[in-house]
C-alpha cells in the first residue's frame, strides 16, 4: 500500500471542488496587500513561490472557480469507514492533554457535513505521532495544554507523512505554544513558520472570514494569528495561536458566544476543505 494519501474518492472529489469554487461567496483577490517580506513570497493560493512569481502547480487548475472542467492527480491512499473517509486526533507523549475536549472534531465533521457535500465518517480516530497508521488520514489535529515530547523517530514518521500529502492541523489550547513550536522545529528543522495574512484563501475556501482567523478565546488578550508550514508549494502545516477554534468547535462544554461558535465552525469547515482539495 502506498503511503500517498488519498484525500476524497475519485467521483467525490470533482463535486465537492465544483460546489466550493462555484458557490455564490466572496473571495478575497489573490495579491496580497501590505504583508511582511516573508509572507510576500506566499501567493494568493496558498503556493510557496521563492521568487515571489505566481506557481499555479497543484491539485487545484486556475479555472477551477469559474466551474471549468479540471484534471486531478490520481487519487491517494485514505482509510475508509464503508464509503467515507476519517481524520484522526493526534496522541502524544509528555504529559499534555491531547484528548481533551473529545467532542471538538465530532462537532465539526456535524456541521461540515450539514453544509458541504463531504462523505466523511462521524467517527474520528486517535492515531499516535509515530505510528504508520497516521499515513491513512488526510487530515490529523493536535491539540491540549502543556507538555509534548516527540523523539527523532516520531518527528521523522510526521515529516514524511506531511510531505507525501498529509495536513497537519494544530491548536494552541492555551499553554501548547512553548511546547509545541520546538517539536514544529524538530519536523522541519528547515523551514520558518510563516504567518498567513487575512487574505489567505484559506480564510475564504467555503466560508469568507474577511479579517482572517478568528479569536474564540481571550487567552492572554493578544490578536489571533495562523502560521503555516510550506513544503514543496504545499501547506502541509497549519498552527493557530491566540485563536483556540477548536473550544468553539466543543460548543457543548465551552459556552462560547453564538457567534464565536459559528464562527469557529465556519474557519474548520475552510480547513478541511482545504486540506482535501490543494
Amino acid at each position: 500500500m502506498s503511503n500517498r494519501i488519498t484525500l476524497l474518492s475519485s467521483a467525490l472529489l470533482p463535486i465537492i471542488l465544483v460546489w466550493v469554487f462555484t458557490a455564490p461567496t466572496s473571495h478575497p483577490s489573490n495579491t496580497l496587500q501590505g504583508v511582511t517580506d516573508y509572507n510576500e513570497i506566499i501567493d494568493g493560493r496558498g503556493r510557496y513561490n521563492e521568487s515571489g512569481g505566481y506557481n499555479e502547480s497543484g491539485w487545484i487548475s486556475g479555472n477551477i472557480r469559474s466551474g471549468a472542467s479540471s484534471n486531478f492527480d490520481e487519487p491517494r491512499n485514505q482509510v475508509r469507514d464503508e464509503d467515507s473517509f476519517k481524520i484522526a486526533r493526534i496522541e502524544y507523549r509528555g504529559g499534555g492533554d491531547w484528548y481533551n475536549d473529545p467532542s471538538s472534531l465530532t462537532n465539526l465533521i456535524d456541521f461540515a457535513v450539514q453544509h458541504i457535500p463531504i462523505s466523511i465518517s462521524r467517527k474520528y480516530d486517535d492515531v499516535s505521532i509515530g505510528s504508520r497508521d497516521l499515513h491513512q488520514y488526510p487530515f490529523v489535529f493536535m491539540t491540549g495544554h502543556g507538555n509534548i515530547d516527540v523523539n527523532s523517530t516520531e518527528a521523522a514518521n510526521m515529516r514524511e507523512y506531511l510531505d507525501n500529502g498529509g495536513f497537519l492541523y494544530i491548536d494552541d489550547d492555551y499553554g501548547f505554544d512553548p511546547y509545541v513550536r520546538p517539536v514544529i522545529e524538530k519536523i522541519f528543522p528547515d523551514e520558518e513558520l510563516l504567518e498567513l495574512p487575512a487574505s489567505h484563501p484559506i480564510y475564504s475556501m467555503v466560508f469568507d472570514l474577511p479579517d482572517g482567523l478568528p479569536k474564540i478565546h481571550e487567552h492572554d488578550g493578544k490578536p489571533p494569528q495562523g502560521f503555516g508550514i510550506f513544503r514543496n508549494g504545499r501547506l502541509v502545516l497549519y498552527y493557530t495561536y491566540e485563536s483556540n477554534l477548536a473550544d468553539g468547535w466543543a460548543h457543548d462544554v465551552h459556552d462560547n458566544p453564538e457567534h464565536l461558535t459559528d464562527h469557529s465552525l465556519q474557519m474548520g469547515v475552510n480547513l478541511l476543505v482545504y486540506a482535501l482539495t490543494r
